[in-house]
Formats: structure tokens, sequence, C-alpha cells
């Protein structure tokens, strides 16, 4: 566990919201230590009515380099991936007002299934999003069920086949980020944004209205995911490549696929 508190909370807002900031930087990696926090720091956030807004985003450069790929070798990701997906099912169940994913920098692989969880998704142009999972030899279960409820089911498919990743600007000309602002406006973007929609309103009816339309999300965490997590756990890390894959990415090497 690192020295540095994995998720740092400040206001927002005028006090009305919170921001969530994943860290350490530079990659604000989720392994299970950042999970937990963020579970931790949404819950709070919860048991507070007055707040309208909480924002999630990265410390420093970037938004997250994803989950701790030593924590997807045998032995960790049993634990590892039921945590993070626990994670991403507790926001539809609590009592949140809207979460927005303020993404700079790279956004990837666990951060960009994080964003695709939230139910707002503000980028700078020029972030880096994606899951290139497919690379190292898996796939990402959270980004197979949550990415089609915002880009069309093939689209979606293309981007989790090849790993590849895309940027803020094109991302919202797709409709997969909700408003892109200059990066270096990001937070302002933000709250410029909730000042205009969000602030005029109740809390008591956001809050109310967010759980009218997380179906969507609730559906694919409760009906999807569990499958997907049982094809990545007792399939695909059965693979001799899955393995080399993860190996040979902390090893800094080439894999050696053996395609099966």
């Amino acid at each position: 566990m690192s020295a540095v508190a994995p998720v740092a909370r400040r206001e927002l807002l005028d006090g009305a919201g919170a921001v969530l900031e994943l860290g350490p930087a530079p990659g604000n990696i989720l392994d299970r230590a950042a999970i937990a926090a963020l579970g931790e720091e949404l819950a709070a956030v919860a048991a507070e009515p007055g707040l309208k807004l909480v924002v999630i985003t990265g410390a420093g450069e970037h938004f997250s380099y994803g989950a701790s790929v030593p924590e997807h070798l045998p032995g960790e990701v049993e634990t590892m991936l039921p945590e993070f997906h626990d994670l991403l099912g507790a926001m539809n169940e609590l009592a949140l007002p809207p979460v927005v994913a303020a993404v700079r920098g790279r956004c990837l692989g666990g951060g960009f299934e994080l964003a695709l969880a939230c139910d707002v998704i503000i980028a700078a142009p020029d972030a880096q999003m994606g899951c290139p999972e497919v690379r190292l030899g898996v796939f990402p279960p959270a980004g197979a069920a949550l990415l089609p409820l915002r880009v069309p089911a093939g689209r979606a498919a293309v981007l989790l086949q090849t790993g590849s990743l895309i940027r803020g600007a094109e991302a919202a000309t797709m409709g997969l980020v909700d408003l892109a602002v200059p990066e270096g406006d990001l937070l302002d973007g933000v709250e410029e944004w909730a000042r205009a929609t969000l602030a005029p309103l109740s809390g008591a009816a956001v809050r109310f209205a967010r759980r009218a339309t997380r179906w969507p999300w609730r559906d694919a965490c409760q009906r999807v995911l569990p499958e997907l997590e049982r094809l990545y756990l007792e399939e695909l890390m059965s693979t001799e490549d899955a393995v080399e894959g993860l190996q040979a990415f902390l090893a800094k090497r080439d894999p050696v696929w053996s395609d099966r």
C-alpha cells in the first residue's frame, strides 16, 4: 500500500460538490487499496444530502493508467477483480448525486471502466481513453459490459477487441464523452457545467432522478458482468497467453504468444 492516500477529497461548487482525486500520480493505479478507499469515499458522499455532485478525477496529468497489473496475476486476480466489480456495482446502489468522471491524460483499462460507470464523462480533448487489455492477452469484463451503454455495440466491440485508444475530442463526437473542455480548464469546465445544470435543482430530486436512470448500469452489472467475470477467471486465466501477456508486460518485454 502506498504511503500516499490513494484517494484525496476536496470541495467544489461552493461546498455542494465533492472531488475525489485518485492517486498517487503519475499513474493513479486502481489497486485494491485504491478500490477500497474509493468505495469508502463514495459511501461517505452518499450520506451527505447537501451534495449535488461528485467528481472522480486523477492527481497530476492523468486520470488513471488502470488497475494494478501484478494484481491481475493468478493468486491475486481472484480477489481483486470481484472487489473492483463490487465497487462498480455499489455506484449503482448508493444514493449518490450525479457522478462525473473528469478525464485528462491517460484513462486506460480499469480507469476507463471506472469512468464508464459514472453518469457523466467530461474530458480534455487530448485525453487518451480505452481498454488495451487485449494487448496483454486478457480482456476487460466491465468494459465489455458498460461500453455498449455509451456507443453502438459494434463500435464497442472493435475498440475492445483491438485495444484501440481514442482521444477525448473524438470520444465527444461519438457520444462516449458528454463534454470536452480544454485540459487546463477541466475542473473549471466541470464546475461551470454543474452550476448551469445541477446547482439550481433540488438535491433530493437530483438523487432520485439518478436512481431512476441508473437501470442500464444496474442491469449490466447484475446480469452481464457476473458472466463476464466468470469467463475471465475460470476460462481466460487458464490460458497460457493470459499469464504470458501479463508477465511480459511486467518484465517490459514483448510477449511470446502460444495462441492457447
